[in-house]
């Protein structure tokens, strides 16, 4: 690797700890629409099921649970969608030594952001997470119009760091989104592994592996 200017991070399962903020907002949803059960259990692990990891769209996702859960007054989509929208935001919680590795990473390099999502969502949890000023640059796939694993978003992203890819390094959770996302353009790449499964059809391989980002601080 050329000489390293630059790190471009991505958000959620990287520097978001996605788990206990789904987890989290779960929690509330079951407190405010199932207060008349009370065992809860099998509703949240279906929730949770239900979510992928994020990756189901989210009125597809309250559709059906409108659908197969018990409600004692059935909502709307756009009822759920609305909580949503206010508790997620309000329930976001930052991946272990997030702060202090942004904080020690940006004395040294160039940091950026790249995530998809959209950007009232993404741009409230980094908002709630204190973290926008750790930033040089922040892309949101709803804004950019583009998202990950498209090479654009990544070519955006290193036009405003004015860097090019052999001088940076990207670190994400997502072996499809990220790790060969970011490979496609040239940029070597750090895989978190956290809730997604390593990808056999992904043929470039990260540089490294970790499973806390302070070890980054070791790394880099």
């Amino acid at each position: 690797m050329k000489e390293l200017k630059g790190i471009i991070f991505d958000l959620d399962n990287t520097l978001l700890d996605r788990t206990k903020t789904f987890g989290q907002f779960t929690t509330k949803f079951l407190q405010q629409y199932f207060s008349h059960m009370e065992e809860k259990q099998e509703l949240y692990d279906m929730i949770i099921d239900l979510d992928q990891d994020g990756y189901k769209d989210k009125k597809e996702l309250f559709a059906q649970l409108i659908d197969e859960f018990p409600w004692k007054e059935r909502p709307t989509v756009q009822d759920l969608m609305a909580f949503y929208e206010s508790e997620y935001v309000s329930s976001a919680v930052a991946m272990a030594h997030a702060h202090e590795v942004l904080s020690s990473l940006k004395e040294k390099y160039k940091i950026a952001l790249i995530t998809n999502g959209r950007t009232m969502i993404q741009y409230g949890k980094i908002d709630r997470l204190s973290m926008r000023d750790q930033f040089d640059a922040i892309l949101v796939s709803e804004e950019a119009k583009v998202k990950k694993p498209d090479s654009l978003i990544f070519r955006m992203a290193l036009e405003r760091l004015q860097l090019q890819p052999e001088h940076c390094i990207y670190i994400g959770d997502h072996p499809v989104n990220d790790v060969q996302g970011a490979a496609a353009i040239g940029m070597n790449t750090i895989w978190i592994k956290v809730n997604q499964p390593w990808n056999e059809q992904v043929k470039v391989k990260p540089i490294h592996t970790i499973t806390r980002l302070d070890e980054l601080l070791t790394i880099l």
